[in-house]
């Protein structure tokens, strides 16, 4: 057996390696089943010469005697590959695929090798602004981006799907905008409400907000105080927001701000977020003087909460294996 291999042990193991490794790659198995023993060799093989600490870790779990971690990836057919990148599932591999396994694999592996390994970037091409906390991973495509509401956005900057672009800011790329800009600012002050809906329930453990203030335009200024309320089924007026008490409220200081990346972590009262269908961050103000608070990107870090019912575990590939 390839030493390279990491056996689960716990969801709790596999969590943190989905969070410190780029790629892991998860080889779902079990001992009854003759296809998964037809290709782990193939497997130990790809694991041998294409670890990579910290960016492709191949892992393997047994479904028999980790039944929670199956389920939770509604694993019903035996072998299945699963491919993660920064967390998130990328491909899907039912039955004993010697070839589509290791084109998928080799492609990533490729993919690794020509990506720089610092936290701003992502081997997806998914930027990202801080590190991610042990355990959590960047779940920001749970947004539900089409009911998205936001209120007091300059019309001149860009829309409200704009903090949620998956690329690099262009204000750390210094790249010409041809089209709409890829931040939001404030209109008439520097306060800013914008309802986030998700595609389902979430664990929202904190929040990755970036900023960077027009160089030379004192007008510009990063958000400072923000209010928290979760699970609205609305955006909600300024008055409301006041009369209102917040799930969290928090004071963002000039320290909390990554001078690189502009990014600044926002912790959560993580008990507080742990089935929440929507957000609404009202911007209370900015940090300083200017009337426009701007921000470039918005990431939600935490965990997506689904799970679906595990049924009848089935083997698929060759049976020659047996």
């Amino acid at each position: 057996m390839s030493s390279k291999i990491v056996h689960i042990e716990s969801a709790q193991q596999f969590s943190s390696l989905l969070s410190s490794s780029r790629i892991v790659v998860t080889d779902f198995y079990a001992d009854w089943c003759g296809p998964c023993k037809a290709i782990a060799p193939f497997y130990e093989q790809l694991a041998s010469s294409l670890t990579r600490p910290g960016q492709i870790t191949f892992t393997k779990v047994n479904t028999d005697n980790h039944k929670d971690i199956t389920q939770t990836y509604s694993i019903t057919a035996m072998p299945t590959f699963m491919v993660f990148k920064n967390g998130r599932e990328t491909q899907r591999i039912r039955g004993a695929d010697p070839k589509a396994l290791d084109a998928a694999v080799k492609s990533l592996a490729s993919e690794a090798e020509s990506s720089s390994a610092d936290a701003s970037s992502s081997s997806s091409g998914s930027w990202i602004g801080a590190s991610l906390p042990r355990g959590y991973s960047d779940i920001t495509d749970s947004v539900d981006q089409l009911n998205l509401d936001f209120l007091n956005v300059d019309s001149e900057a860009g829309n409200a799907r704009a903090v949620f672009n998956t690329a690099q800011p262009s204000a750390i790329s210094k790249s010409k905008s041809t089209g709409e800009k890829d931040w939001i600012e404030s209109d008439t002050d520097d306060q800013l409400m914008l309802y986030i809906p998700f595609n389902g329930a979430l664990k929202v453990h904190s929040l990755h907000i970036t900023s960077f203030p027009t160089e030379g335009d004192d007008d510009i200024v990063r958000p400072r105080t923000l209010k928290l309320y979760s699970n609205k089924s609305n955006v909600l007026s300024f008055d409301e927001a006041d009369s209102i008490p917040e799930t969290q409220e928090i004071t963002l200081q000039d320290s909390d701000w990554d001078a690189k990346t502009g990014t600044a972590k926002v912790d959560l009262r993580f008990v507080k977020f742990q089935n929440v269908s929507s957000l609404v961050i009202f911007v209370v103000d900015g940090d300083g003087d200017g009337e426009k608070t701007r921000i470039d990107r918005i990431k939600i870090i935490g965990e997506t909460g689904e799970k679906r019912a595990m049924g009848k575990l089935e083997k698929i590939g060759d049976e020659q294996g047996e």
